[in-house]
């Protein structure tokens, strides 16, 4: 491996960004010793944001980058040829720009009502306590969900659903808290596997490999529903104390009319439209302005858009991107010298540390055999809740959840120890499963 100065560079930031997401929990506090309001607590504030990171050392990156080889490098007919900016032009920004389109989207009060009313009424047909009923069903259904109307979109629901009905009471123990969202990141990351277009590490390589909905349904998906229950089962169980009683309703005090039929059914149009043109960013940020202008207009059975959560979460991807764009030099070597098992479990083990789609779209690059492929993208789902940084959607929980746990916000290692449980259960559906 001999790896050029910009790509020693990228290699060299791509792992200060890790570093920085371990040390959130750092900055937040140290925000707390400036006076409120003051530039000092915003900027602390801000290196605190785990979404912020990778944007911010991407930014970095582009200012070396611009150091060793220029801005941008002109040929004689004024077209850029290299340098910064070309390096910025060759990448593909679509998925940031998809996530941040569905997350908004997927947040909105009728698309939340729906679901929670989908998962109660689910609920109702399992003979065990409200609160029980409703914890399983939330964890088990959402997930799953979000093979049809895509992870980041499952995570938001989900996520909130799970705000609302139980961080938010305050009764949840701390290593509760942690299971419940360790056992989220990791439901989310393999229950969008049911399709070939939800989960990110699926659609990097899905074109390509000629993977449809039915190799997705009979190599993973079944897979993925048994891992979820069991995992979602097992961490029930052992919170059973926490979860009994019933479940309270809540009111919405918000002052907002309860959405029509129409209004929900117009919200999952524009979802499924957004869906459906995924890989088409000029269609659908045209789309996502017409659905601003439908919020605005019923604006008294909305509430506000969620364009800060989602904008953050869409700056993590666009950072993950730049700085993924020039990992491959140590990469690429790693995985084509595995063999299948192993290959499984360096997946899953990478995963934590870079994001899955990113690792299964450098697997795209390379000549696997189908094996091979399999083993790829099953560890790469698999290990896809070990970190904030592991899957595409979990910045979006973390935002959503990260009050929940106090000043300190989510800490990394409690959170990659709460996901332990669920990712060996994942992996072993998606390894032993595979063999029979």
């Amino acid at each position: 491996m001999n790896p050029t100065a910009i790509q020693l560079a990228g290699t060299i930031i791509f792992a200060c960004a890790v570093i920085h997401t371990f040390l959130v929990s750092k900055f937040e506090r140290m925000a707390h010793k400036y006076p409120e309001g003051s530039i000092g607590e915003n900027v602390f504030h801000f290196l605190g944001e785990v979404e912020a990171v990778f944007g911010i050392w991407a930014a970095i990156f582009i200012g070396i980058y611009s150091w060793l080889t220029g801005f941008a490098i002109y040929d004689e007919a004024h077209v850029v040829v290299g340098g910064a900016l070309h390096y910025l032009e060759s990448l593909n920004f679509t998925e940031p720009a998809f996530v941040f389109v569905i997350m908004c989207m997927a947040g909105t009060r009728p698309v939340i009502m729906l679901s929670e009313k989908m998962i109660k009424g689910v609920s109702r047909l399992i003979p065990l306590p409200g609160r029980m009923r409703f914890y399983m069903t939330a964890l088990i259904l959402g997930p799953i969900l979000g093979s049809f109307i895509t992870e980041p979109a499952a995570m938001t629901v989900t996520a909130l659903i799970l705000l609302d009905f139980f961080y938010s009471e305050g009764k949840m123990s701390n290593k509760f808290k942690y299971a419940t969202i360790g056992l989220l990141f990791v439901n989310i990351s393999i229950g969008g596997t049911l399709t070939h277009f939800a989960a990110p590490p699926v659609l990097m390589v899905a074109g390509k490999w000629g993977w449809g909905m039915n190799y997705m349904m009979t190599h993973f998906g079944y897979k993925a529903v048994i891992a979820i229950i069991i995992s979602t089962l097992l961490i029930t169980f052992v919170f059973k104390n926490e979860l009994k009683g019933d479940l309270k309703t809540k009111v919405k005090n918000d002052g907002l009319l309860n959405p029509t039929w129409w209004i929900t059914g117009l919200h999952l149009l524009f979802i499924g439209l957004v869906v459906y043109t995924a890989h088409h960013m000029v269609f659908f940020m045209g789309l996502f302005l017409f659905f601003i202008g439908f919020v605005t207009v019923t604006k008294e059975y909305q509430s506000e858009l969620k364009l800060k959560e989602s904008l953050l979460v869409g700056f993590f991807l666009a950072g993950l991107v730049t700085l993924g764009g020039v990992q491959a030099w140590w990469l690429e070597p790693i995985l084509t010298s595995m063999n299948d098992v192993t290959l499984f479990f360096g997946a899953t083990g990478l995963t934590a540390l870079t994001d899955n789609a990113a690792l299964t779209y450098l697997g795209s690059l390379v000549e696997l055999s189908d094996s091979a492929k399999y083993n790829l993208v099953a560890g790469a789902v698999s290990g896809g809740g070990l970190t904030v940084i592991a899957n595409a959607p979990n910045p979006a929980g973390f935002g959503i959840l990260k009050s929940s746990f106090g000043d300190d916000g989510i800490s990394p290692l409690k959170l990659l120890v709460g996901a332990l449980v669920p990712t060996a259960i994942a992996c072993a559906c998606m390894l032993l499963l595979h063999h029979l």
